[in-house]
């Protein structure tokens, strides 16, 4: 079972990925706003900055080299892809001992099982963020990326 659950989080940064491997370098940055704040590549960056501020608050052994994306870096395919995979892999390792714990998880009370519901879903409705504002921005996603999400 722990495997499983696992695995779950696992699927959800490999649905992360798959859409940021299906934008173009031009769609990564578009935005309905003047100022791109809002852009795929913003809210791909602040997934990673919520993974890194959680992981942090949990234990700042856990982020050792790992930091967070700053607002002067390039926000390019490259980085984005490197620091979710990263990221994803240390929070796979908390949840599994987390897990394999009882459920238990050092500095978050509510649990494993509740840790791993919190990225899901924080990262599934930046997710959908991202695809209404590639359509608003008149990008069109490949079926095989809307099926796949």
């Amino acid at each position: 079972m722990i495997d499983q659950l696992v695995e779950t989080w696992r699927i959800n940064n490999r649905a992360n990925l798959l859409l940021l491997d299906a934008l173009s370098t031009e769609a990564l940055h578009a935005s309905i706003f003047e100022k791109e704040k809002e852009s795929p590549a913003k809210q791909f960056a602040h997934i990673h900055n919520v993974r890194f501020w959680k992981l942090e608050q949990l234990d700042k052994q856990l982020t050792n080299g790992q930091g967070k994306i700053s607002r002067s870096d390039e926000l390019s395919h490259e980085l984005l892809r490197l620091k979710l995979l990263k990221s994803a892999d240390i929070i796979g390792s908390v949840l599994k001992e987390g897990f394999e714990n009882d459920g238990i998880i050092k500095g978050f009370r509510r649990g494993a099982a509740a840790l791993m519901g919190y990225f899901i879903s924080h990262e599934s409705h930046h997710r959908g963020n991202m695809m209404l504002t590639m359509r608003q921005c008149g990008y069109k996603l490949p079926k095989s990326v809307t099926y796949g999400l």
